[in-house]
Parts: structure tokens; sequence; C-alpha cells
């Protein structure tokens, strides 16, 4: 089979996030908006709400933490194989408030054969960064939107 063209890659990294995004109910629920998404990169942002506030009235970390792994998760599926956090680690740089529109970019740093490394980077509607995130993934078996055995590769 020959490679993927650019066109195929965004076409499939676009219907493999519209699957993921529609099986995903925690997204979902807490608002998250899919901005951008194509092979190795996705883009999402989520506007906090009075309910993730914590005791200190900031945005409760966990909930920074699961905007940035959510995009890392649309990122590290984009070309459509079952792919999972093997690990991951978050910097938190400044705190978020209420009201804020936080927006999480997760870029692929290297694919190297069932593992991947990928950046995401979270900040506010002003541009300040809010957390930087780092995942590594690991492919399973399967694929995001069945693919037929004849067209594996």
């Amino acid at each position: 089979m020959t490679q993927p063209t650019l066109l195929d890659a965004q076409t499939l990294a676009e219907a493999a996030c519209k699957s993921m995004y529609d099986a995903d109910a925690c997204t979902r629920a807490l608002g998250m908006r899919v901005e951008a998404v194509g092979p190795g990169y996705a883009r999402l942002s989520m506007t906090v709400r009075p309910d993730f506030l914590n005791g200190h009235r900031t945005c409760h970390g966990g909930l920074i933490f699961t905007l940035a792994d959510s995009a890392f998760a649309f990122a590290c599926n984009s070309r459509n194989h079952n792919t999972v956090a093997a690990g991951c680690s978050i910097e938190f740089l400044r705190p978020a408030h209420g009201g804020d529109v936080l927006t999480a970019e997760a870029t692929e740093q290297i694919l190297a054969g069932r593992h991947g490394v990928y950046d995401v980077r979270v900040s506010n509607q002003t541009g300040e960064v809010i957390a930087l995130f780092r995942g590594k993934s690991a492919q399973i078996r399967g694929h995001v939107i069945p693919v037929p055995e004849s067209i594996e590769h």
C-alpha cells in the first residue's frame, strides 16, 4: 500500500477525531471543544466553569491535566491506530481562574514504532502558559475507525 497523501492523512485524522469525540463522554461533559486536529496534532479548548474551581478559587489542577490529556489522546490517535498513554507528567506554571478559556495544543515530538512522545502546551485566552504536559504513547491492537484487513499496513 502506498503512503497516504497529506490530504488523506488529514481526512483520516478528522474522522478518527470525530469517532473518538462522539465516544468520549468525559471530554464532552467537561465542555471541551476540538478546535483543530491533524496527523500527530490536536488543539482543544475549555472554559473554566465555577464548578471547576478548588478551595483557592482557581481551576483544579486535575481539570487542567484532563484538558491536556484529552488533547494528547486526540493527537496520538490521529493516525487511526488505537493508542493509549504509557506515561505522562505535567508542570503547573500559573493558575487559571473562573471564566478563563484554556487551550491545550498537543504536538507530536517523535513517533518511533509503537511509541510516541507528545508535548502539550496549555494556555489561557491571553496566551499566558498555564501548564506544560508531556505524554508518552503506546499503540495497542485495533483502530479508532475499523479498517478492512485487506488495506491494513
